[in-house]
This record gives structure tokens, sequence and C-alpha cells, in this order.
């Protein structure tokens, strides 16, 4: 017995199932990877084609072969070993800046490209020609966040105006006549590298006492023996970068300036063979770690693998089923055969042994009668009638009224059995 046929068939099933996990699955892992589109107001970031974002810097060091990527992950700020690119804004928070720039002193190289913008949408009376894209900018509150970070505190950032730059063996001019500088460095912490024409920092290195010859060749500053011997080999550089028109797209659009910012970064690899690491958590676009995220990477990723091969032979295992589902089978079977079975398991199970001599003894006892044509109602006139019929046949043997009183009065299973096998000889004895 098998049910009737599905009405849909097994091609349309199995695509429903296979779009359906499909799409789940990815909107799941857009979740875990934080693919909620970009947030307009934040620019200033890798990924950012505005004018105050970098993504053209991005794209010229990729195209010089560097090993360029960026990162949403938090973990990556504070353990990867290649060169850490960091953009903050106005919002990060500074004691989370200072902590960075502390643990990396001996985790790997850094650039910290200050703030100076405020970036928003062109307003509406905007005028035509303009792209959704383009933005309009003003300047930034990055005095006031500046102060608060404890490392540069002790510095002065300030704003004005200023002609040119020079350094690195390079020259030009600013993009914007506004110009970002650090005007006040009470403890030389940073030793420049590129200045503008009233000699104010536009960028340098920490002066922590590393070995960074490179730079100090850089920075023309020239070292005594003594100095050099008290350097530590171990401490990774960090540069600084006041005046961020020299990186972004908007310094991108002059050669000397993407020249510039091209020599400063592989100044800052020292010479390895490094990645560069562009970080978005600060400008706010991180991504959180969740289990969803860490069972699409190693080394979760083959058993992610696994898991969904399996379900992959699972499906398969089920639509190669032939044909269609059989039926169920009834908890209770219909018929006189399995009312018995049935009946005497409920005796057994209840264990009422004494209820079964008497009726058999009478259900044998009317087979006899109908098979010897007998009329008596009354039991025991009726087996008396049979004794005397078989009698009359000529059928010796143990009576039927003292087997039938033997089967009555039996008790247990053993008496119940043999008062039966009596019994039933009987009935077979006429039979033959």
């Amino acid at each position: 017995m098998s049910r009737r046929a599905n009405p849909f068939s097994a091609k349309a099933v199995l695509g429903l199932l296979l779009v359906g996990g499909g799409a789940l699955l990815l909107f799941l892992y857009a979740i875990g990877a934080g693919w909620t589109g970009e947030r307009m107001g934040v620019t200033a970031h890798g990924r950012s084609n505005a004018l105050d974002g970098y993504s053209g810097l991005v794209q010229l060091l990729e195209r010089r072969g560097h090993d360029v990527r960026l990162t949403r992950a938090q973990s990556d700020v504070d353990r990867v070993e290649d060169l850490l690119i960091l953009t903050p804004g106005t919002n990060t928070d500074p004691q989370r800046l200072e902590d960075v720039l502390w643990a990396r002193s001996t985790t790997g190289p850094t650039i910290v490209i200050l703030p100076k913008w405020q970036s928003r949408p062109l307003p509406d009376n905007a005028p035509e020609g303009t792209q959704d894209d383009w933005v309009e900018l003003a300047p930034g509150y990055t005095g006031l966040w500046f102060s608060q970070v404890p490392s540069l505190a002790p510095l002065t950032l300030a704003t004005g105006e200023s002609v040119s730059w020079r350094g690195l063996g390079l020259s030009g001019r600013f993009p914007s006549a506004l110009v970002q500088a650090i005007t006040e460095l009470p403890n030389d912490e940073l030793i420049p590298l590129i200045t503008d024409t009233e000699g104010d920092l536009l960028a340098g290195y920490w002066n922590r006492g590393g070995w960074h010859p490179a730079l100090a060749e850089a920075a023309e500053i020239t070292f005594s023996q003594e100095a050099e011997d008290e350097q530590d080999g171990d401490l990774f550089p960090l540069i600084v970068v006041a005046e961020p028109d020299l990186f972004n797209n908007y310094g991108m659009s002059d050669e000397a300036r993407a020249r510039a910012a091209v020599a400063l970064v592989e100044l800052a690899m020292e010479g390895e063979d490094v990645g560069i690491v562009f970080d978005l958590t600060m400008p706010g676009l991180g991504a959180s770690e969740n289990l969803l995220t860490l069972a699409f990477r190693p080394p979760f990723l083959a058993a992610t693998i696994c898991l969904l091969l399996a379900m992959l032979v699972v499906g398969w295992r089920a639509f190669r089923r032939f044909g269609p589902p059989l039926a169920q089978a009834p908890a209770m079977r219909a018929g006189k055969a399995q009312l018995a079975r049935n009946s005497a398991a409920l005796i057994e199970r209840a264990r009422r042994w004494r209820l079964l001599g008497a009726p058999y003894a009478a259900l044998v006892a009317a087979r006899l009668a109908r098979a010897l044509n007998i009329r008596e109602h009354d039991p025991l006139a009726r087996e008396a009638a049979i004794d005397a019929a078989l009698h009359a046949r000529g059928l010796e043997g143990t009576g039927f009224a003292a087997a039938a009183e033997a089967m009555r009065t039996a008790r247990r299973p053993a008496e119940i059995l043999r008062g039966a096998q009596t019994l039933k000889t009987i009935e077979r004895m006429l039979e033959k």
C-alpha cells in the first residue's frame, strides 16, 4: 500500500531547497561579514572615493606591487605584523588610539594619518553636473580631539595658510589653502620628514629610541655612534602625518604629492617584505567577530564544509528513494487472529491464567456438539452426550467430561496446556 504520488516533482523541490538554502546562507554570511553598505558622513577611510578618502592611495600601492588589504576586524589592528595605516576620525576614542600606538611599537610598523576635514553631502542647490557620491569639505574639530590623545597632547596642532611643502627629495604645492601642521614639538617627539614653507611638521616619525636608519637618512639626521648603540632595534617605526591632503584622494591629483605618499609608506616598511593593511575600525566601519564569521574562516571552515557536504548527501539520499513513501501500518490489525493475539497478550500481562480454562472447554464442547449433532444446551448434559456419542463410535480413551472438568479447574500455565492438548486430541480423533 502506498500513498498517492507527490504533486511536486523532485526537480522542483530540489531547486526550491537549493535556492532557499543558498539565499539563507548568503544572508547569514553577509550579516557576519558586515555587508551593510557604506555610511555617508564617514568618508576618510581606505575604501572611500570621496576627496578626503584614501582609495586612490590604495590603488596606487596595489599597482606598485604591494599586498594591500582593508580590514574591519579589531583583532587585525591589535595583532597584525604588516604595515598598519590608521585613519582615525574625530569620533575615534582617543584612549583607544593611544593604546594601539603603544601596542604597535613591538608588533609592526604604523602610520597614523590625522583627520582634518569634516565631509557632508552636497546641498540641494549644488551646481549641475555633480555626482551622487561627491561631498562638501569643511574644517573639522581635530584640535579638540588631538589634545585628548595622551601621547599627542604635548604637541600643538594648528591650521593656517602655507605656500608649499618639501621633503624626501620632493616638493610641491598644497591642494587646498587650508594647511594642517604640528607647530610645536616641546621634546622633539617627532623627527620631521615633510615640512611646509614655515618649517612646521607635516609628517614625521616618532622619536622613541628605535633604530630606523632609513628614516633617519630620509630626515637628514646623523646620530652619533653612542646614540646608535642606545637605540632599540626591536622597536617598529611610528609615522604621524599631520596633513592628510598629502595622502588622500584630494592630494593624489598631483604627481609630486603621490610620490611623497608612496615614498613615506615604503620608508615605514624599512625594506621588509610585508603587506599593507588599511584600518577601517577607527573611522567607525569595524565589524565585530561572531560565530557565523568564524564558521567561514580557518580552521573552522573545514568543519563547516563537512557539515554542508553531509547535508547534501542526506538530501541526495532522500531524492534517490524509489517510489512514493509507504503508508504507515495501522497500530492495531483487524481480524479474528489478531484479536486472539491481543487478548492472549493482555491475559499474559495480567497473569489471569484461571480465566482461560472454562472458555476453552466450552469452545471445544460447542464444536464437538455440532459435529456429533447434539442438541443439549445444558453444559453437563452436553458433555455426557458427547462421551456417549464417542463411546458409541468406538473411540476409547479419556472421557471428554473429565478432560473438560480438568481444564476448568486448571490454574497454572502447565496445567492449562496439558488440558488443552487433551481436548484437542479428542477433537482430532473425531476428525479421523
